[in-house]
């Protein structure tokens, strides 16, 4: 199977959420604070009799200074190469901000 979908944005914006929806069941931990996701999470989902591989990624910050954050950086990254798909994830009620900008260059 090489189709693969990863899901990216900055973080708490409804990746894992999404991801949940997308599999049909709740595998990502979802919370209400940001930085609950740090490492990638793959599953095996299809629709509409497509199979694909579906990644959350944690919530990417390009600038910081923060070591576990920089990780999530990384992991985010290298995922992005893989991918057939992204869907780059932004909150639907706030809008675009400069931060989903920054994220939109990868």
């Amino acid at each position: 199977m090489n189709n693969r979908v990863v899901i990216i944005g900055r973080p708490n914006v409804g990746k894992s959420t999404l991801f949940n929806r997308i599999i049909g069941r709740r595998y990502a931990i979802v919370e209400d604070y940001p930085g609950v996701t740090r490492d990638k999470i793959e599953a095996k989902a299809s629709w509409r009799g497509k199979e694909f591989i579906i990644v959350d990624t944690g919530g990417l910050i390009p600038e910081t200074k923060d070591q576990l954050i920089r990780e999530v950086k990384k992991v985010v990254e290298n995922e992005i190469p893989k991918a057939d798909v992204i869907l780059f994830v932004v909150d639907g009620k706030d809008g675009i901000n400069p931060l989903d900008e920054e994220i939109a260059k990868y």
